[in-house]
């Protein structure tokens, strides 16, 4: 066991110090915190946004930012969106469908994604999924003082874990009506030597070194399932939302992996309904081929089903055929299954 856990740390130390993504250039520019916090008109059609400072953060000031798409009449319900990594919301077409249904339709990109990045920042890093918290608050707070009582927190990815975690550590806290998650990275789709060995060592190393830089895998078959200049049927900011995954910080993987221990310690105190969804398959695969488009290739399904069966106290976990990691970015037909899955348990639970 030794002689593993030093192979591992000399691998770790390998990353660190010779990865070619270690060092970056830094931002020598003055670091100026956020001071409009009115609304304006969004990059999105039809929406509308406004920034939320959220005060000094490890690596300077940060924000998050609110979207908005009211109802046409009057209404108490709202659904608030949370992204995954590598990304922010531009699903136009989905916040047009809840506004369709007579929801108020939110969106948060969080600090460091999006909307919200600053030039000082590393996209997407985080040392603490607790951080995510404030935005998800100040969000809540929004929705609040627009008069909704009946609210549901929503989240894809790693915002799934987030929204997750959310829930549980506030129990009956939480301050919203129910949960809804799309893929939530509640495990990592690794081999069990990886999860049981090396994504702690990181973890580990990552308390020490907490810019270390992971390099990712130069994989383009999601995107490309995703783009419509490609394969797919979406449109987006590739600088926001990139093709290519940079290097992830050992900090992020650490704040992911204690996320993920916390959230199956604390899941039974969710108190509100949850909704757990994925694909029927896991696809393996970097670069792009047509079976890109008939599964997930990010996340193991199997693991979110075994893991989501374990949120709160009865979740509802539905598979949904030949989805895409993002479900409400499949091709159409999968989409509408999905989306019919969510208004049916909201209505309901």
């Amino acid at each position: 066991m030794r002689k593993l856990l030093f192979l591992i740390f000399a691998f770790v130390t390998v990353v660190i110090f010779e990865s070619p993504y270690a060092a970056g250039e830094k931002y020598k520019g003055e670091k100026r915190a956020t001071t409009d916090f009115s609304w304006h008109p969004d990059i999105l059609e039809g929406y509308e946004a406004r920034y939320v400072g959220q005060g000094e953060a490890f690596d300077g000031p940060c924000r998050s930012t609110i979207v908005r798409k009211m109802a046409r009449k009057p209404s108490g319900k709202a659904y608030l969106y949370i992204h995954g990594f590598n990304d922010y919301f531009f699903q136009k077409e989905m916040g047009e469908r809840f506004v369709d249904s007579g929801y108020n339709f939110y969106a948060v990109d969080l600090r460091r994604y999006g909307r919200s990045l600053e030039p000082w920042q590393y996209p997407f890093n985080v040392r603490n999924l607790e951080e995510y918290f404030a935005d998800i608050d100040s969000a809540l707070n929004q929705i609040r003082r627009d008069g909704n009582t009946d609210i549901t927190l929503s989240g894809h990815s790693t915002g799934g874990l987030t929204t997750a975690l959310f829930v549980a550590e506030r129990g009956a806290r939480c301050g919203v009506s129910r949960l809804v998650t799309d893929s939530p990275f509640l495990e990592w789709n690794y081999n069990a030597f990886y999860r049981k060995f090396l994504v702690p060592a990181v973890s580990a190393v990552g308390a020490l070194f907490k810019e270390g830089k992971i390099p990712q895998g130069h994989c383009d078959g999601y995107a490309y399932s995703l783009l419509k200049e490609y394969h797919g049927e979406w449109t987006y900011d590739t600088d926001w939302k990139m093709i290519y995954s940079p290097p992830v910080t050992m900090g992020w993987i650490r704040a992911i992996e204690r996320g993920q221990s916390r959230l199956m310690r604390d899941a039974s105190h969710i108190t509100v309904p949850v909704l757990v969804m994925h694909s029927s398959r896991g696809i393996k695969a970097c670069g792009w081929t047509e079976e890109c488009q008939t599964g997930d290739v990010v996340l193991d399904p199997a693991m979110i089903q075994k893991r989501g069966e374990k949120l709160g106290r009865n979740p509802a976990v539905c598979t949904i055929d030949s989805g895409l990691h993002d479900l409400i970015l499949s091709r159409e037909p999968v989409r509408e299954v999905a989306y019919d899955t969510i208004f049916r348990f909201i209505r309901t639970r």
